[in-house]
């Protein structure tokens, strides 16, 4: 199984989305809290779904079990906590969700983990495929978007 992950940051629309179809992304699966704020830019559920079904007929789902508390995400981003301390509780929020038996693995072959961040190495999407390796095994992780960004992105 392939699981893959991007974050929007710092792309512009057409990178995302060309780097979404040459990957050959069957589904995004939208692993962001919120969702529908005007920072998302076009990326907001609505229009990210749109998007991405009028281009390339990539499936949409917004899976908020795959998303950290609003109590456990302002503690590491607006309090200042520690990444390893997030980790943990992350971890243990996803066992405690049961998500490696609640989901259905159809719904992860060849989609890709969608949320804000620009690199994986400290965002959840990427905790999020690495327990479902773990727990599930044969799952192949790819993150998408890492090249060298443009200064006109």
């Amino acid at each position: 199984m392939r699981i893959l992950t991007i974050g929007f940051t710092r792309k512009n629309a057409q990178r995302f989305f060309e780097t979404l179809a040459k990957a050959g992304v069957r589904r995004v699966v939208d692993v962001r809290l919120n969702n529908v704020s005007q920072l998302a830019g076009f990326t907001k559920r609505d229009d990210l779904n749109w998007f991405l079904d009028r281009l390339y007929s990539i499936d949409y789902c917004h899976a908020p079990a795959l998303a950290p508390t609003k109590e456990m995400l302002d503690g590491y981003k607006k309090r200042g906590g520690s990444w390893d301390d997030y980790e943990r509780k992350f971890l243990d929020l996803m066992a405690e969700r049961r998500i490696s038996e609640n989901l259905q693995p159809e719904l992860l072959q060849d989609a890709c983990l969608l949320c804000s961040e620009e690199q994986p190495h400290h965002c959840h999407r990427r905790l999020v495929a690495e327990y479902l390796r773990e727990h599930w095994g044969g799952v192949e992780i790819e993150h998408l978007g890492q090249e060298q960004q443009d200064s006109n992105d």
